[in-house]
């Protein structure tokens, strides 16, 4: 399986079971619509950010269809000025290159240092997709088991009401 051999030996610890589609490597969300045609979960913008002084980093999560403005996300979450994070950050806390941002590269964050925003629409979802830090493939896992694994990889995360 593509992905990080670690993330999968996490997801079996933890009892969580998935399902793993492969698919060529998409850099984008319009390319990846292509194969997540007939995926049953809610896919995800997985958006890292740094704030104004660098000091602090979030992961911002949300509907891949929703749109999102910089300046009513930095009024909603009440951070400062945030801009995106270098490739070169992250690779540093996530452990990842662009096109592969994912809850799954927390597990290469052991100082959790990133806190985590989770749109509140997506506890709607029964199943949610991510990549399993690989833009070559997509995990698609219970919203119940997502927390599960939030939980335990200890990052801080909070639900926030990311549009209206």
């Amino acid at each position: 399986m593509n992905g990080q051999p670690e993330l999968y030996k996490i997801l079996e610890k933890l009892n969580i079971s998935f399902e793993y589609y492969e698919h060529p490597a998409v850099p984008t969300i319009e390319e990846a619509k292509k194969y997540w045609k007939d995926l049953k979960a809610t896919h995800c913008k997985n958006i890292f950010f740094r704030n104004h002084k660098g000091n602090k980093h979030y992961l911002v999560i949300l509907e891949h269809t929703q749109a999102l403005d910089i300046h009513d996300l930095e009024k909603r979450l009440k951070q400062g000025k945030l801009t995106f994070a270098s490739p070169k950050r992250m690779l540093k806390y996530l452990g990842l290159t662009p096109g592969s941002v994912s809850p799954f590269g927390l597990i290469n964050d052991p100082e959790n240092h990133i806190h985590v925003f989770l749109d509140e629409n997506l506890k709607k979802s029964k199943t949610i997709s991510f990549h399993p830090n690989i833009n070559t493939a997509s995990l698609v896992i219970s919203y119940d088991d997502f927390e599960k694994y939030l939980k335990w990889v200890g990052n801080d995360f909070e639900n926030v009401k990311l549009y209206d």
